[in-house]
């Protein structure tokens, strides 16, 4: 009796496709599939106290302040917010591959500045927060060029440099800073940016009051202004219009948008940056196992309407 036995191209076909299951079992998950099978425990809601609406023609842009980290420039902010004074302001600076800036064009003329009510008109600097005890930090786990350690805290991506004992918000996409001139104590918080590139260059250079964690496409999609104008429309009728800003604490509750942020301290977090580390599947064949500070920001969602309690115990 002659043993049975597979053409070689037969075989061939059948490791194909034991290959291909294996790798389709060993797919890094989806940043949607880390979400859903994430637990309600893992995600919070923003503080209302702290998050700021700004209204444009084309939609309303949310931005997550951050106290923590400029508690003198965030203060002056509200204060501004709370008196009016971006409204009807104009985002009049738009630099590719670099920030997106508002507040009031003329805000250098002191003939024509708007009037900043009560607010400070020069605050101290705020550019690192100075660490002398603990501080929540999850490591990425990966090396970077713009500081000794990087990682999360809260909500934010951030630098540290333990020799000096600082930490500092990075300028990631997304990030909301304090426009200044040359001295140091001349940001106030009456003119703002947001990244919609790449700028980590500035990192320790200005305040961070926060980040955009809704509507960041109706900033980066804005057009460019002149190179040879640091980006700054000539033209001011290109400028898009701020029609209000406010606090969501100082709206109704129903007029809240109940958006949540996962917790960066948290299992789901963890496996969104390895995952992004490590990615694989069917067209991602090589990883490197590292990735940059600014290429996985913690994920934003509407709170669910009904949540299962069975699950996250």
């Amino acid at each position: 009796m002659r043993n049975l036995r597979l053409p070689s191209f037969a075989l061939l076909c059948l490791s194909l496709v034991a290959f291909a299951a294996m790798a389709t079992t060993h797919d890094s998950p989806t940043q949607e599939q880390i979400i859903k099978h994430s637990r309600p425990s893992e995600w919070h809601t923003l503080d209302p106290a702290n998050t700021l609406y700004m209204d444009l023609p084309s939609g309303r842009v949310v931005i997550e302040l951050a106290p923590q980290w400029s508690p003198r420039h965030v203060a002056n902010i509200k204060t501004l917010v709370h008196e009016h004074y971006f409204d009807h302001t104009s985002v009049y600076r738009v630099v590719d591959n670099f920030v997106a800036q508002w507040g009031d064009p003329d805000g250098d003329d002191p003939a024509k500045a708007k009037p900043m009510g009560s607010a400070k008109t020069t605050l101290p600097p705020e550019f690192v927060r100075h660490v002398h005890g603990p501080l929540p930090f999850v490591p990425l786990g990966s090396p970077d060029v713009y500081a000794p350690e990087v990682g999360f805290s809260g909500d934010f991506p951030v630098g540290r440099d333990p020799s000096t004992h600082t930490a500092w918000i990075a300028h990631c996409y997304g990030t909301v800073g304090v426009a200044r001139d040359v001295a140091p104590d001349s940001g106030n918080g009456n003119t703002l940016y947001a990244v919609i590139g790449n700028a980590r260059r500035i990192d320790r250079n200005l305040a961070v009051a926060g980040r955009v964690v809704r509507g960041m496409p109706l900033l980066s999609s804005l057009p460019r202004g002149p190179k040879d104008h640091m980006g700054v429309y000539r033209d001011l009728g290109r400028a898009t219009p701020i029609l209000k800003m406010r606090l969501a604490s100082d709206l109704p509750a129903d007029q809240r948008l109940p958006l949540q942020i996962m917790r960066t301290d948290s299992a789901s977090f963890r496996r969104l940056l390895h995952a992004s580390a490590h990615k694989h599947n069917a067209f991602y064949r090589y990883s490197p196992g590292h990735i940059d500070l600014c290429a996985v920001a913690p994920p934003v969602r509407l709170k669910p309407k009904a949540a299962t309690s069975s699950s996250d115990r």
